[in-house]
């Protein structure tokens, strides 16, 4: 069992993946996660959405460099030690992970040339923003009380 993963190669440059979203939301197509790779100035954007064929198309008629793979997606519970469990499982599988992303969060994590620059442009902004305690597991936050 897998799932259709789009990668588009793109110049990494403010906008860029902005019209690679707004086509797709044009299109009705809903993406469900999303890795953004860092490769200087052009990077590899992979997408998975709900509608992956018509992604494809959209992305094609565009000129975009993109293909469509397949990969595993499994679902973890939201739970301490979780993501290494599976991890060992895949270890004690012999299999090697090449590289992983997490899908339909409402957290996302975003690395950007000034952090604190971002942070004071985006602070007027529709954008909640995350600190490191509001990702604290609420029960060991329970727990410690």
């Amino acid at each position: 069992m897998s799932v259709k993963q789009i990668s588009v190669f793109m110049e990494s440059r403010p906008g860029h993946m902005g019209r690679v979203l707004t086509a797709f939301e044009q299109a009705h197509i809903n993406v469900r996660g999303f890795s953004a790779s860092d490769t200087g100035d052009y990077g590899i954007v992979r997408f998975i959405v709900d509608k992956p064929e018509a992604a494809l198309e959209v992305l094609q008629e565009r000129g975009a460099a993109a293909k469509m793979t397949d990969i595993l997606c499994v679902r973890l519970d939201d739970k301490p030690g979780e993501l290494a469990r599976v991890m060992s499982v895949f270890a004690a599988c012999q299999i090697n992970v090449i590289y992983s992303y997490s899908l339909i969060s409402t957290y996302i994590a975003l690395n950007v040339d000034d952090i604190a620059h971002a942070e004071a442009l985006l602070a007027n902004e529709p954008i909640v923003m995350v600190n490191q305690e509001e990702l604290v597991f609420p029960i060991l936050v329970e727990e410690d009380k």
